[in-house]
């Protein structure tokens, strides 16, 4: 494979044409499943290299991998060289002769960017701590399944938004002209030179109820993400406020969407009630994972 392989590395590096391109290829492998069967990645193997665990990003890989024609080979960190100092670049090299794309999910975005570079193979950010693309894409394509074009509506995302998740609602609001409203304390609002960077149609606020009006959908995620368990307690207390509820789903848009990329934890981020009243919408959401996986695998394959 030559250096120029493509990769999702962020939502950031991608241009609307690319995220549409996907976003279409989703739908048309959400259709087709089961019926017909394009395998872009047949005689292919993928690495599946991940420093965080994971139930939905592993699953729909791995699953998507094999409907796609190709083999998948889980690498935990802690079972290869990587996990005993080996770096980046050298493993890189040494997978990039031996396997024909790679989905990595850690911490570092350097990490991934890295593997590509010296890979030479095609590359997924399957999450970092600056971003997680694939997940977004996945929640862009649910809202647009159920509400249809994305462009010109409300999205309101409560509770940490400095995270990943919340990164990547920022640079897909930009690509793809929604406005974007992030509910946060203070301390957890999304770092001003991002804002600059990304130039996009976002409002940060500390008014959780000023978020939510008129929106077209509420999204939410955990308050302690992984690594930030030290952290845990004084999140908890600031972002308390900022739960996603009935009261505040009453000020949204009629027909607003509830969304949360899970694993949720009732009570805190959002409370039991409001999350088996939109499971529905959330289960379509998880589900969307494994197509919109299939959409992105498919395009770091296909030729420019």
């Amino acid at each position: 494979m030559s250096i120029s392989a493509k990769h999702l590395l962020s939502l950031e590096k991608m241009d609307p044409e690319a995220l549409r391109h996907i976003l279409a290829a989703t739908t048309e492998l959400k259709r087709d499943r089961g019926r017909v069967c394009a395998r872009p990645l047949a005689g292919q193997t993928w690495a599946l290299i991940f420093s965080k665990s994971s139930t939905r990003t592993r699953v729909s890989f791995e699953v998507g991998i094999r409907e796609l024609g190709g083999q998948a080979l889980f690498l935990s960190a802690n079972e290869i060289q990587i996990g005993r100092g080996e770096s980046i670049k050298d493993t890189a090299r040494v997978l990039g002769r031996m396997i024909q794309g790679a989905v990595i999910r850690t911490y570092a975005q350097q990490d991934v960017e890295e593997f590509a570079l010296y890979s030479g193979i095609p590359t997924i950010n399957a999450l970092t701590d600056a971003e997680h693309p694939c997940q977004i894409l996945a929640d862009v394509f649910t809202f647009e399944e159920k509400r249809g074009p994305i462009a010109g509506r409300v999205v309101a995302f409560l509770g940490d938004g400095a995270c990943n998740v919340a990164s990547s609602w920022i640079w897909a609001a930009a690509r793809l002209g929604f406005e974007l409203r992030i509910a946060a304390p203070r301390p957890y609002q999304p770092p001003a030179d991002l804002l600059r960077r990304a130039d996009a149609q976002v409002r940060c606020t500390d008014d959780p109820v000023a978020a939510v009006a008129g929106a077209d959908l509420l999204y939410t995620d955990v308050w302690v993400s992984m690594g930030k368990e030290a952290e845990a307690s004084d999140r908890l207390s600031l972002l308390k406020d900022f739960q996603l509820n009935a009261r505040l789903v009453k000020e949204a848009k009629p027909d607003a969407l509830v969304m949360h990329c899970l694993p949720a934890y009732r009570g805190k981020e959002i409370d039991a009630a409001t999350f088996e009243a939109n499971a529905a919408t959330i289960f379509d959401e998880a589900e969307n994972r494994l197509h919109t996986q299939k959409a992105v695998l498919s395009w770091v394959v296909s030729p420019d």
